[in-house]
């Protein structure tokens, strides 16, 4: 609490009566104490908001509605429980299993107040009908009602569009249209129209140059949602035949993709720091047949495969002939395996440090990842992402 002459202001009360019971007293202050005032509630209020600053950690999280209370949770904001389907135009569960689950995340919340559970639909390979489905104003608003009933029925609170990517190519086959657009503007209207302020609406949001230009209306879009997930991993991905870095934090290069990259077309854009949340990524790619050349990077290669964050300790072992490497100007790592002509990018502590001083540097809403069930159940990428953004 904090002391002003005969009366105290009780900091667990809200800004607003701190401010009124503060002018309520003022005109009893001496001269020399009007003047010095200011300068002390200047503090006070800054001091309050900084501690009611509070950063978002968003889990995407696919197992099931048990396993999930093996990792630290209660370092959590958000889980966005991944994927649910459209049927028709019907927002449903694949089966019953995956009911019973999303039942045992929403009661996840009775232990842990601090907890928002949200549900995501679409996906890298899930959103083959979104270009088709979504330019029909009827199934548009059939989806936004069965969306809010099945909120009502499980106590969800909130939804995650994941539509990769509308207007432009995302999974091989999968349609797209320039109309894509504009429909998914009508879309995110549709939905808001239908929640109200009651549930959240978001949207994973391509972390590249071409999805923020061709994809999204953002100045019609963003006062309509409460926060964007930028998928600012896979920057490099499966597709590619050169190596990089695939969740790096800053670009350098010509045609690069990275993290400030991203954030800074989105503010040039005026949309609000505060609902932008980068991602993370808690799994390596891994290239092979990659030549001994600046350590792998940037170098021709083929994808190999993923590898989970709990999978480090074993993968990257000593034992295993790989090298660790930092790239300062990118403020990622990764390694490289000499013998076997192997290159492997990721997110580890060091670069989730980096991310999280450019949140709070930038103002940024907080941080995701994909996903949960890569994590180490204890001593994780979710714990350093609570030690760095809450300290």
């Amino acid at each position: 609490m904090l002391l002003t002459d005969s009366f105290i202001v009780d900091t667990d009360n809200t800004t607003h009566l701190k401010i009124q019971f503060i002018n309520s007293k003022i005109f009893y202050l001496s001269p020399m104490k009007k003047i010095i005032f200011p300068f002390f509630l200047f503090c006070f209020l800054s001091l309050t908001a900084q501690q009611n600053q509070q950063y978002k950690i968003i889990a995407y999280y696919t197992g099931n509605g048990e396993a999930i209370k093996q990792w630290p949770v209660n370092k959590l904001t958000h889980i966005i429980y991944s994927f649910l389907k459209i049927q028709n135009d019907t927002l449903t569960c694949h089966n019953e299993k995956q009911e019973n689950s999303l039942r045992q995340l929403v009661d996840l919340k009775k232990s842990h107040p601090q907890l928002k559970i949200m549900v995501s639909v679409g996906g890298w390979s899930g959103c083959s009908f979104c270009s088709d489905l979504f330019a029909s104003d009827e199934h548009r608003k059939t989806f936004a009602k069965t969306t809010v009933a099945l909120f009502k029925q499980y106590g969800i609170d909130g939804l995650d569009l994941d539509w990769e990517y509308p207007a432009i190519e995302g999974f091989p086959g999968h349609k797209y249209d320039s109309a894509d657009k504009n429909n998914f503007t009508k879309l995110i209207k549709t939905l808001r129209e239908e929640m109200g302020n009651n549930y959240l609406l978001t949207f994973a949001a391509g972390g590249f140059e071409k999805y923020i230009e061709q994809s999204i209306d953002w100045d019609t879009v963003i006062p309509l949602v409460d926060f964007v997930n930028l998928m600012t991993y896979d920057l490099v991905g499966g597709y590619a035949t050169v190596t990089g870095h695939h969740t790096l934090l800053h670009d350098y290069r010509p045609g690069q993709e990275s993290v400030g990259k991203c954030v800074n077309l989105l503010l040039d854009k005026n949309v609000l720091a505060d609902k932008l949340i980068i991602g993370a990524a808690m799994y390596a790619r891994v290239w092979e047949q990659v030549p001994d050349i600046n350590h792998g990077l940037y170098q021709p290669g083929k994808f190999k495969r993923g590898v989970s964050y709990w999978e480090f300790k074993n993968y990257f072992s000593d034992s295993s002939g790989y090298t660790y490497y930092w790239d300062r100007k990118a403020k990622a790592p990764y390694q490289y395996n000499r013998s076997q002509n192997l290159f492997a990018t990721f997110d580890n502590k060091r670069s989730i440090k980096a991310k999280s001083k450019y949140i709070r540097r930038k103002k940024l809403g907080g941080i995701m990842f994909w996903e949960l069930l890569q994590d180490l159940k204890e001593g994780g990428l979710v714990a350093e992402m609570e030690r760095q953004l809450n300290k």
